[in-house]
Formats: structure tokens, sequence, C-alpha cells
């Protein structure tokens, strides 16, 4: 599932926006194009963010990369994968280097990164597992395959069967309109629950492990996810279900020490109260609170899947130890 195309010097992306209804490849033409993609959603997740940005810059950074670079890194302040791709593509300026084929080795080396946490994260599980989801963190999300939902789609090609229960996530509903649709469009078994129904279906025992994605992970283990996921993982906690976390090793932000000084990105409140309802689901005076995310407690977290390898407590040293 191709989500960004970049074809004769020209950068189109799927429109996630329009999805699942409908398909449909828009092309940038400018930095402004760029931002506005990313600032709502019609690209999204950290991988892809980081991928998509690292084309912006290259085509469309002007007569300061600099500038251009802060411009876009503001678009979504919380995903460190944008900033890491934008940073990789002002050294390459900075160095003399051919922007696009920079660009084009991030996404390169987003497929082998996503194939390798994909192995790790199916090592994992077993044939017949029943799987929780939440928000969306496959080949939408990523190039190919997917972080959290990686294991699942490579998985399904070795011919495993897993039940994947795919938590709606809302107020932007990734779960019910992206999850469930490339679950779908693979032939995965996937069951659609709204998010406070988490708990029945552990409780019943049709849970064996939990997968998600994350934006970003502090020195400590902490992970910045969609919101939702810390209730999700809490809840896993007391129903003694594995709790994995996935995502590239890049995401991991040792400058960050603890969860604490991870910035959450707050969104529109409209999202909460209009965004795809055909009538408003609340007053227009009503007050909302939109975070884009919340910190899961690396006491709450089974293990860390990365590119290099599968993290376990404690985080703060085993993080560092994949490097070696």
């Amino acid at each position: 599932m191709q989500n960004i195309r970049f074809e004769n010097g020209r950068l189109f992306i799927l429109d996630q926006t329009q999805l699942p209804e409908k398909e449909e490849y828009i092309e940038m033409h400018n930095i402004e194009d760029c931002f506005y993609a990313i600032k709502i959603l019609q690209v999204r997740g950290a991988p892809a963010i980081g991928i998509f940005a690292g084309y912006a810059l290259a085509l469309f950074h002007g007569n300061n990369i600099q500038k251009a670079k802060t411009y876009l890194d503001s678009a979504r302040p919380t995903a460190v994968n944008l900033s890491w791709a934008t940073e990789r593509i002002v050294q390459a300026f900075n160095n003399g280097k051919n922007l696009i084929d920079e660009a084009v080795s991030i996404h390169n080396e987003d497929m082998e990164m996503c194939r390798k946490i994909s192995e790790y994260g199916l090592s994992l599980l077993k044939d017949g597992d029943g799987i929780l989801t939440h928000c969306n963190a496959g080949e939408l999300a990523t190039s190919k395959y997917g972080t959290g939902l990686g294991p699942l789609i490579l998985g399904k090609e070795k011919g495993l069967n897993f039940h994947v229960f795919c938590d709606e996530t809302r107020p932007l509903l990734q779960g019910a309109r992206l999850t469930a649709y490339e679950l779908e469009k693979c032939g995965t078994d996937v069951t659609l629950i709204c998010d406070n129904m988490a708990s029945l279906v552990m409780k019943k025992g049709l849970i064996n492990a939990v997968l998600v994605g994350c934006d970003r992970v502090a020195a400590n283990g902490d992970t910045a996810n969609k919101i939702g996921t810390s209730g999700a993982a809490i809840l896993a906690k007391h129903y003694g279900i594995p709790f994995y976390v996935l995502g590239p090793y890049s995401t991991i932000d040792f400058q960050t020490l603890t969860g604490d000084d991870i910035v959450i990105e707050e969104r529109d409140a409209d999202e909460i109260k209009t965004m795809f309802y055909e009538k408003p689901t609340a007053l227009p005076e009503t007050k909302c609170f939109n975070p884009a995310f919340d910190v899961t407690d690396n006491s709450l977290i089974t293990a860390i899947i990365t590119d290099k390898g599968i993290a376990y407590p404690p985080f703060n040293k085993s993080l560092k130890e994949l490097l070696v």
C-alpha cells in the first residue's frame, strides 16, 4: 500500500483523511502544501511523516533550508521522526550531497527498518493469537509492513492467522478508518471495537498481546503514543497481557530523559465535535480538550521492539545496549 510516491520529480501522497471511502492521491507543489498535509493528517504516522518531510525539504527548501526545516518541524512537534529526517536533509545540504538521493535513502531505509521490526515482533507471537491494536501503525503510517501492525501483515504473508481486535481510536478514528481498512485489505481477521470495549475483550480471554506504535521514546522507556494507548497499557497490566511498543530506533530520543519531558501536541477541539460526522456531536460552546498523544509509563511496557532488536526493562540500559 503506497502512501507516498515520488515520480519524475513530483511528490504525491495518499490523502488519509479521505480513507476508507476514497483512495485519492494529491500532489504537493510547495512547502506550505507539505506543512498543511502533515498538520491535518493527510500524511501521518511517525515514520511516514519522516519520509515525507525528507522529500518535502529536499524539493521545497527555497533559499533558506534552516528556515524551511523549522517551519516543517512545527507541523507535528511531538513526532521526533519529523525533525530527525529534516535534520538529515539539512546535513546533506551542508555536505554538498544530492538532497533527493538523501530523501530516497530515508525512504528505502524505512522499508528495511519496518521489515526488521516486523520480524522481531513476529517472534513474540504465535499462530492464532488474539491481538489488540490501538490507532494505526501499518503501511499507511510507514513505508511497508508498518511498526505496530507490521508483525500481523508480515505474519499473514507467512501463512499465520491472527484474530485482531481494533480500537476505533477517537477522535480521528484511525483504527476504524485506517487499521481495519489495512487489515481487511491483506485478509487478516479483524473486529472493530470502540475504545472503551478493550477491557471486556481482555477479560473474556480474547487478547494474547497488545501491539502499538509510538511517536517518541524517552531515554527511560516512557513512550508517547496516540491518545488512549496508556489506558490500554493499564488494562493489559491488570489482566497480565504482554504490551508491546513497536517503532524505529530513530524514535528514541535520548535527549528526552523521561515522559514528563515530552511535549504533548494539543489539536483543534472541532476534531472531537465535528470531524467525520454529518452533524456536530456537542454544542458549539462546549469546551473540549484534545491532546493528540499521551505518555505510556515504562512500568506498563513489556518490551520495546525496534529495528535494532527487542529491549526489555530496564529500558534506560537496554535501549542503549541495542547499539552495541
